[in-house]
Parts: C-alpha cells; sequence; structure tokens
C-alpha cells in the first residue's frame, strides 16, 4: 500500500494531423495518478501524425488503503478523438500496530503489594486486518500482570482497541523506579510499550517510621533531661 504502481503505455495518433492529447484519469478519491509522457511529467502529450509515444504513467494509493483489487481509469483526448484505458491494481495491504495508552503517558506510580489499572490503547496503523492480538507482558520479579480482555479478535485497519492491564506489584518491592514490558502480538506483526513504574512505600511503614522517629527523639530528650544537668 505504500508503494508507487508504475504503467507503461503508448499513445497512438492514428489521424493525419498532429494531435496535442490532454491526459486525465478517473482515479477513486485519495489516489494520485502521474502521467509522464516521454518520461517527462505533464498533463498533456504532442503527438505527430501517425505516430506514437511512450507514457509511463504512476499511481500512487492513499495512505490508508484496505487491501484489495481497484481499477483506475485513463483518457487522452483530442478534439473529437479519445482513447481510453483501464488499469489494475492490486493493494496487499501492511501490517502495522502501535501500543500506547489514551494519553500517551509511559509512567505511573504504585504501591508495594496492591493492584494498579493501567489502560492501553491497541491502534491498527496498517492497511491490513488484524486478527487474534495477544497481550503479554515483561515484568519485575514477584509481580502479576494480566489483562482484560486477554486478547482482540479483530481490529480492522485504522480502528483501536482499549484493553485494561491488572498489574500487582511485590510486596517485597523496594522504593523505585521499575520497568515493565507491554507487548501486543499476531503472527504478523507486534507492537511493544515500555513503562517507567515508581514504587511507593506503604503508608503503615511510613506511620511506622515517623513513630520510630519521634520515640527515638523522646528517649534523647528524656535522657537529656535527666542527665544533663550533671
Amino acid at each position: 500500500s505504500k508503494s508507487t504502481f508504475t504503467f507503461n503505455a503508448v499513445l497512438k495518433n492514428q489521424t493525419a494531423d498532429q494531435q496535442l492529447y490532454a491526459l486525465m484519469s478517473n482515479a477513486p478519491r485519495g489516489w494520485n495518478v502521474i502521467f509522464k509522457p516521454n518520461y517527462k511529467q505533464a498533463t498533456s502529450a504532442q503527438v505527430e501524425a501517425n505516430a506514437s509515444q511512450n507514457v509511463s504513467i504512476d499511481v500512487t494509493p492513499p495512505a490508508n488503503v484496505e487491501a484489495g483489487n481497484y481499477k483506475i481509469s485513463v483518457r487522452a483526448v483530442a478534439g473529437n478523438t479519445s482513447a481510453d484505458l483501464d488499469l489494475e491494481v492490486v493493494v496487499t495491504g501492511t501490517y502495522q500496530m502501535e501500543l500506547t495508552t489514551p494519553r500517551g503517558l509511559l509512567s505511573t506510580e504504585i504501591t508495594a503489594g496492591d493492584v494498579k489499572r493501567l489502560e492501553l490503547v491497541v491502534r491498527n496503523t496498517g492497511s491490513s486486518l488484524l486478527k487474534d492480538i495477544q497481550l503479554s507482558s515483561g515484568k519485575p520479579k514477584d509481580w502479576e500482570v494480566s489483562f482484560e480482555p486477554a486478547k482482540i479478535e479483530i481490529l480492522k485497519a485504522g480502528e483501536t482497541s482499549t484493553v485494561t492491564a491488572i498489574m500487582k506489584a511485590s510486596k517485597k518491592a523496594l522504593p523505585g523506579d521499575y520497568i515493565a514490558t507491554m507487548e501486543a502480538r499476531t503472527p504478523e506483526v507486534n507492537a511493544t510499550a515500555q513503562f517507567r513504574i515508581a514504587v511507593k512505600t506503604p503508608m503503615l511503614w511510613g506511620w511506622v517510621g515517623i513513630l520510630v522517629i519521634v520515640v527515638a527523639v523522646g528517649g534523647v530528650y528524656y535522657l537529656f533531661r535527666k542527665y544533663g544537668r550533671r
């Protein structure tokens, strides 16, 4: 679908006079057709009486064209005479896929031992139908990741589908940054997205730490009051 299709035609003037032929096409919307008489881009071609001229025709499909067969009609017109030619383009399509989030943000936070739900977007950026898209992850040790739904049955060209990744951080995870890789895969193509996950200490341990500090300060204050003047 990203190719330029080139056809080599011959324009024959079967009259006794020199003719200036206007070159035109009736291509579907979004298609681009360029004529090159004698290999130079032009919209007309001058042909001597009872002579012929080579005309190269470049056909470029739109970026989001779907796979299939397409008819491209071209015409050469001079006065009351004309010649028509039907060209056929067979588009096999491309397989491309993107995995991201609704806002494109690939970082989040989670508390050790807690569960985080991440919304993912799978986008078919190619021109062919994608089938049986499987979701998987590369996660830190002792973490758990599941997906809802676990796979996407069908995704048409240009369409998107939303998937929720359910992530559970290990209870033993230390505070810091971790990397989790999400992947969408078909037999033809795959897409990945790396997430930076910042792990926070559970609130309970935060309060325990504060309590320890308070006890320590209180102990020092008590010792200072009791023995400070001796």
